[in-house]
């Protein structure tokens, strides 16, 4: 009797099934044809954004080129040299007006006054001054020197953009005007010997700052106020390094040629290894990614260190531990997380997140963690914790997942020998599901490397590589990140121009290192379902 009724079944279902076909299709082919389109749009979607990315992108290189010829032949890299040691006495003059500040706030919370502190801080002040006036001499000799090399580097660019403009004319028939069109050329050698003329001056006025430089440091050594006082410790060993080092930049100055041909590599190490990203630049544009690639790891991984621990505590507590009561409440307010905006996020950051972190690193009796007082309202740890919040929800879901697809034969296995639920947990269940939370993590890092507003408003936006050898003062330090970057900048560029070209192509490492994060991912979800099955 119930064989028959289940014949019955099959010849109705048989029937259905025959009723449902479309142009000679059954309806599991339709099915079949269906999301197999829509995987191959998705496929085919791909390709064009990728496309795209390196249609729009592939120019950077040449163009980049071409801006780094243009930098040697006219003397600009030349003048970098003197610049060099400048830029490093400016950051040294900061650190030193940092140490000035956290002084100058020590004495206002021992009860004195604005006046009386300042009075207190005259010595240090008398020091810093002379300190500052050392490199006046240097400063006024590369001045001079880089209104000449500008003034060489604009002449070649109006004679490159008179040559475009000769040739655009005559690929349009206009050849009359092509040929009355003057173009000057640019006498780089006898330009260059202007330039390389002030090697005995510069050498005078850095001799000069090594000397006041180092009378200051005797002055600072010798005096009670600088007793015990660690971070101005710093800054004078720093100096000292600095002093040391100065005559290596007259050796690299006497090196150097102007007519060197530069390689083509260098135009795709001075991107992938640059460490300075500067744009409509009177001096000269650099479009180094290594800032903002460093950046976008920081972030990303203090947003990882925050959110992996809570999220697969939170995933084992669900699948394992919670009430069904427990599960209903938890699961889809952990899950709601995700539909919060992430500019509603950024905006939180900057009035309470970052203002709450400065505040709680200001008290006293916290001093004494590394960096503690914070000088930055928004810096890569503000950043990090807003995207640990974004993250937990895909890291959660992808865990808890996978701790519930782990066969109950396991569990019942490990209770049928005397195990208690720790050990099981400990020993069963989470090795056996480990890949499916490593794959959860990946994904999890793949969601915040690629966030945009989170940090862009509350990440600082600094173009610099954070000074790790302040160890975790580091990340206490704004940053900027290749998201950030192309989302601050895309909508001023020209198109076609080479700022535009170097966006395309920090959007082309963002999307290369995000699908090697969800290959990585796959790729482990792979394995743990081989494991299983």
């Amino acid at each position: 009797m119930q064989s028959g009724e289940q014949n019955q079944a099959l010849s109705s279902a048989l029937k259905g099934k025959t009723r449902l076909r479309v142009f000679g299709l059954t309806f599991d082919d339709v099915m079949r044809y269906f999301f197999g389109g829509n995987a191959t749009v998705a496929v085919v979607v791909l390709a064009l954004i990728l496309i795209f990315l390196l249609k729009e992108g592939a120019g950077f290189f040449g163009q980049n080129h071409t801006n780094i010829r243009v930098y040697r032949k006219a003397g600009l890299e030349y003048v970098d040299i003197m610049r060099a040691p400048l830029e490093e006495f400016s950051s040294l003059t900061r650190s030193l007006n940092d140490v000035r500040l956290k002084r100058f706030r020590t004495l206002l919370a021992q009860g004195k006054d604005v006046a009386a502190a300042n009075e207190a801080l005259t010595p240090f002040d008398d020091f810093a001054n002379a300190f500052g006036a050392a490199a006046s001499e240097a400063r006024g000799v590369v001045s001079d020197t880089t209104e000449v090399a500008s003034a060489v580097k604009t002449r070649a660019q109006v004679s490159a953009d008179r040559e475009e403009e000769k040739a655009m004319l005559l690929h349009s028939g206009k050849a009359a005007e092509a040929a009355a069109l003057k173009v000057d050329e640019v006498n780089y050698e006898a330009e260059i010997k202007m330039i390389t003329g002030t090697a005995p001056v510069w050498k005078a006025a850095s001799l000069e700052m090594q000397e006041k430089l180092g009378a200051a440091l005797v002055v600072a050594r010798a005096a009670d106020w600088s007793k015990g006082d660690k971070d101005l410790a710093k800054v004078l060993e720093k100096t000292e390094r600095f002093i040391s080092d100065l005559p290596k930049g007259e050796s690299r100055m006497a090196a150097w040629r102007w007519d060197e041909p530069v390689p083509f590599s260098r135009a795709v190490t001075a991107f992938l290894f640059g460490r300075e990203w500067l744009t409509a630049s009177f001096w000269q544009d650099w479009y180094g990614i290594l800032p903002l690639l460093v950046g976008s790891l920081v972030v990303s991984l203090i947003a990882m260190v925050i959110a992996v621990p809570f999220a697969i505590a939170a995933a084992i507590y669900i699948s394992e531990v919670a009430t069904p009561g427990e599960k209903a409440v938890i699961k889809p307010y952990i899950e709601f997380i995700s539909a919060i905006p992430s500019v509603v996020l950024g905006f939180f950051g900057v009035a309470v997140l970052g203002t709450a972190l400065r505040s709680l690193s200001q008290v006293e009796w916290l001093h004494w963690i590394p960096g503690f007082p914070m000088t930055e309202r928004l810096n890569a740890l503000t950043a990090g914790c807003l995207l640990a919040f974004t993250s937990i929800p895909t890291i959660f879901s992808l865990a808890e997942d996978a701790l519930s697809n782990v066969p109950k034969h396991f569990k019942e296995a490990s209770f049928a020998l005397g195990a208690t639920r720790f050990q099981t947990l400990v020993r069963v269940l989470i090795p056996a599901s480990l890949s499916g939370i490593i794959s959860a993590v990946l994904l999890g890092f793949g969601r915040v490397i690629g966030e945009t507003m989170v940090v862009l408003l509350c990440a600082g936006n600094r173009i610099a590589i954070p000074d790790f050898t302040e160890g975790l003062s580091a990340l206490y330090q704004p940053v900027h990140t290749m998201t950030g970057i192309i989302a601050q900048e895309m909508g001023e560029v020209a198109q076609g121009s080479i700022h535009y070209r170097a966006l395309f192509m920090v959007g082309i490492i963002l999307f290369t290192v995000s699908l090697l994060i969800n290959f990585l991912a796959q790729r482990v979800v792979r394995k743990y379902r081989i494991s299983i099955g």
